[in-house]
Parts: structure tokens; sequence; C-alpha cells
């Protein structure tokens, strides 16, 4: 069982030893941006992340009229 654990733990070790590797090895590494908004092709066709338009509708808009409560 604990041989089991222990296996286990060194690969998951090495796998994030690889995945970081091309941070690690860069200067001023970083991990890639893979969000929606990171991407110049869907920048470009006017696609957004679904929280960034949801933030632009609820934001008050400079020409609103505001609503008289009877």
């Amino acid at each position: 069982m604990i041989e089991t654990l222990a296996i286990t733990v060194l690969i998951v070790a090495i796998c994030l030893a690889l995945l970081a590797i091309n941070i690690i090895l860069k200067k001023n590494g970083r991990f890639p941006n893979t969000h929606v908004s990171g991407s110049k092709a869907m920048r470009k066709r006017g696609i957004g992340c679904v929280q960034s338009q949801d933030r632009e509708a609820r934001a008050p808009k400079r020409i609103q009229v505001k609503e008289r409560i009877k």
C-alpha cells in the first residue's frame, strides 16, 4: 500500500517537473494564457469571455435613464 502511494507521488512529481521545465528554464517564464480573451484570433472576431461580457452588460451606461419609483 505504501509502495503504491510512494510510486504515485513520484510519478506525479515527475509529471509536474516536466510540465514546468519551460517555465523554469526561460527567463521570466510564465504559463501560456489559454483564456479566450488571450487569443488574438478570438479578439479579432469579437468573441470574448462570458464573464467579461456579463461584466460589460452589467456596467452602468453613460446614457441611461433612471426610473422613477412611485
